[in-house]
């Protein structure tokens, strides 16, 4: 994109940093150089406020927020500001900017470093929210984003960084508001986000063998949702279970859950259950980070309890 386009540019702390961003920006300074790829002093509201600023003069940035955590300082111009512009302005002025940021988890990195913020942002309306699972989404995601005219945040799982796929040289787009199944079944709906798709896949693999159908989404686009497919995939197999890597109340997986009842509740066999964090703030001991964490094994559980086979 950024040779084809030469209004797009990245902007934020630790671009040239393999640490900061995976190695998703590798080589990106020595090919475009500094006026291109800005390492930033740290300051997320005038990070975000140049780059939202520059979108709104027809520029194309993404800004990285290597912590979500630190995006809460720049809430005024993303929230204030790039997602009304549009509306403000009768839709006859656009902020095509990118907000790239990563999730960081486990580490004992504690309350302040490990915030899960997607539900956050999904509720404002003008931002448009994806969460990639993928090496092939990742890439085809950001393409898709940084094509979008309005504001569209982007979410990395720190976890997805060890995960390794094919991907195309070419330059290819994933849309944004369409889930994927991962994989076919027709006992179980099982709708997962980010990184937590790996561990409902594995949670699928392992009821497989007692006899246990489960059909995996990846969700990939919070805001706007592939409601189309969540309601199909629940029509089939009557049971759902949703699976995402934030908090429980008033989070993702909620909107998720009213969004099948108040469409798919004629559908519904069984209650829907949420696989979830607790609602506590992440622990700095490793021993705590184990029972924090949601695994394959909280979905399995998750799912006996919808089927009516969990161990009592």
């Amino acid at each position: 994109m950024m040779s084809s386009d030469k209004s797009v540019f990245l902007i934020g702390q630790g671009v040239k940093s393999p640490w900061y961003v995976g190695n998703t920006a590798r080589g990106l300074l020595e090919k475009f150089g500094t006026e291109r790829v800005i390492d930033t002093p740290v300051s997320e509201n005038a990070i975000t406020g140049v780059a939202v600023g520059a979108a709104i003069a027809g520029m194309r940035p993404v800004v990285v927020h290597p912590r979500m955590d630190f995006m809460l300082y720049a809430m005024d111009p993303i929230i204030n500001e790039a997602a009304n512009w549009h509306y403000m302005f009768g839709g006859r002025s656009n902020v095509p900017v990118v907000i790239w940021s990563i999730i960081n988890r486990g580490g004992e990195q504690a309350a302040q470093h490990s915030q899960a913020l997607h539900a956050l942002f999904a509720h404002i309306p003008g931002l448009k929210v994806v969460m990639p699972s993928t090496p092939y989404d990742a890439k085809g995601l950001m393409i898709s984003a940084i094509k979008d005219d309005n504001p569209v945040i982007y979410i990395d799982d720190r976890w997805l960084y060890n995960i390794e796929g094919e991907v195309p040289e070419e330059i290819y787009e994933v849309p944004i508001g369409k889930a994927i199944i991962r994989k076919e079944g027709k006992d179980i709906t099982l709708a997962a986000t980010s990184y937590m798709v790996y561990e409902a896949i594995q949670a699928a693999e392992e009821l497989s063998k007692d006899g246990i159908d489960v059909e995996v989404i990846d969700i990939r686009s919070i805001k706007p949702l592939d409601k189309k497919m969540l309601l199909n995939s629940v029509q089939k197999t009557g049971r759902f279970v949703v699976v995402d890597g934030g908090w429980k109340t008033c989070g993702f997986s909620a909107e998720v859950s009213a969004l099948v009842s108040e469409n798919g509740f004629k559908y519904l066999k069984a209650p829907i259950i949420r696989v979830t964090l607790p609602d506590t703030p992440a622990p700095a001991s490793y021993r705590l980070e184990k029972e924090y964490y949601p695994t394959h094994i909280d979905i399995i559980k998750g799912i006996k309890k919808a089927i009516g086979d969990e161990e009592e």
